[in-house]
């Protein structure tokens, strides 16, 4: 019983590391849609054709996303705003929004 809670135990964890790399598959996706974004102009249709080709949905879902349209208007968006990945996940970056989200709410 003890050999079967360790082999459980370590196969979820096997699954969170693997869940992990499609995330940052998901990122790098990401990152390369906004350089093109800044180069050519067509990010958000770049990042919208990945998510919505048969690898993309595949990676989308290995990384725990559900692939519906959903969430590919919400990778377009998120292209669109130009914000690289590491700096949108950066703690001071989030600092920033809410407090510029405070100043919003109060001077409405």
């Amino acid at each position: 019983m003890a050999d079967f809670i360790d082999s459980t135990a370590f196969n979820y964890e096997q699954g969170q590391r693997a869940r992990k790399l499609f995330a940052a598959v998901v990122l790098a996706a990401l990152d390369d849609a906004i350089a093109d974004d800044k180069k050519y102009g067509n990010g958000p249709e770049q990042i919208a054709r990945w998510a919505r080709s048969r690898d993309g949905r595949e990676v989308l879902s290995c990384a725990g996303i559900d692939p519906n349209e959903r969430v590919v208007k919400g990778l377009m968006e998120f292209v669109a705003k130009g914000v690289r990945t590491s700096v949108a996940l950066s703690r001071e970056e989030s600092e920033r929004r809410h407090a510029a989200e405070l100043e919003h709410a109060e001077a409405a």
